[in-house]
């Protein structure tokens, strides 16, 4: 029998506590070792056994969540699913942790919350195991949801580009696609890049409300200018979209410019945004213009339409092993032959520049 994954909870609420323990206790790859009211007591637990996953809400007495993260990525870093409030406090202080290392967001309401913790299982489950398989060396080195009855892929959206790329111009735009561990890695490459540079699109898989303060954050870091997406945003040199939570964004052209469309559908690869969208779109209406770049994640999301591109005349570039938090989607993508090149983070920026 295989070894069951060690999960420490940590939260404030009495409830949520009960009730994901109730839920966990269920699974039978993973084991409650603890559960805390504040970091204060978790590390009295910390001192006797260290779990594989702590579960661990960010605005807590005593100890907030972001002090405790960052004392545990220093001296042991441990894979942390965040559990936070959907608010803007609580999208602002999460991503405070996502830069931090925390590898997964696990959002919960202001109210009903013991009902949307029952039906939010599956998630969570599945946000455990795949923070079980991160590369802990990777973790805090720069400062899953509900699965659908059958997995659709990017036809579901929209269909496949018909072979006919269109010409070479000198307008080029590099599509990033990214989920665990994308938020440091992001941060990484972008804060790399000076002022002038192609334009860029972006997907990172985050729940809804997060990616507008994701963008914020890391606008404030960059030399370029980083937004979350608006339907028909151009995209211009010096200029970095990222997908908003909850909707597809795809790519289309309308003379000689790039704009980006957001949209409603359905999950793609459980995924909404999903990679594989923003790859195909890519691939049909910028071709050889441009340049894909999978990186750090679970699953397989953005493999195909990776390969779509390339196809269709891009460059191509999957993030190596040794670099990611997570070798899933890039794997995937080197599986299919989709990925020209595979390279180190800290070699990304410069193929963004020079292609």
């Amino acid at each position: 029998m295989s070894k069951k994954i060690n999960v420490l909870l940590v939260d404030d609420s009495a409830v949520v506590r009960q009730v994901l323990l109730a839920i966990l206790s269920e699974t039978p790859d993973i084991h409650v070792m603890g559960a805390a009211s504040d970091p204060i007591f978790a590390m009295d637990k910390l001192a006797r056994e260290w779990p594989d996953v702590i579960v661990l809400d960010v605005e807590m007495p005593r100890m907030d969540g972001i002090t405790f993260l960052k004392k545990i990525m220093s001296e042991r870093p441990t894979p942390v699913v965040i559990c936070s409030s959907l608010t803007p406090r609580g999208a602002e202080t999460t991503l405070q942790a996502m830069a931090a290392g925390a590898v997964e967001i696990i959002t919960k309401p202001t109210t009903g919350l013991k009902n949307f913790l029952l039906e939010s299982a599956p998630e969570l489950v599945a946000a455990i195991r795949a923070a079980a398989q991160v590369n802990v060396r990777n973790l805090g080195k720069r400062p899953a949801p509900l699965t659908p009855a059958s997995k659709l892929s990017a036809d579901a959206v929209l269909p496949a580009a018909n072979g006919h790329a269109m010409a070479q111009t000198t307008e080029r735009i590099v599509a990033l696609g990214t989920s665990t561990g994308g938020t440091q890695a992001l941060e990484a490459v972008l804060t790399a890049l000076p002022r002038v540079c192609p334009g860029i699109v972006i997907v990172q898989h985050m729940p809804e409300k997060f990616t507008a303060s994701f963008a914020a954050r890391l606008n404030s870091l960059c030399q370029i200018e980083v937004r979350e997406a608006r339907n028909n945003d151009r995209i211009h040199p010096g200029l970095a979209l990222i997908a908003p939570g909850g909707k597809h964004m795809m790519v289309t052209r309308s003379g000689a410019f790039y704009h980006v469309q957001v949209v409603d559908g359905p999950l793609v690869n459980r995924h909404r945004p999903s990679v594989d969208v923003l790859f195909r779109s890519v691939a049909k209406f910028a071709g050889r213009n441009a340049t894909g770049i999978i990186m750090t994640g679970m699953g397989d999301d953005g493999a195909r339409g990776l390969k779509e591109m390339l196809d269709a005349g891009s460059s191509t570039v999957a993030q190596d092993e040794a670099s990611c938090v997570v070798f899933g989607m890039p794997k995937e993508a080197i599986k299919l032959n989709a990925a020209q090149r595979v390279m180190g983070l800290q070699e990304i920026a410069q193929v963004i520049l020079h292609k």
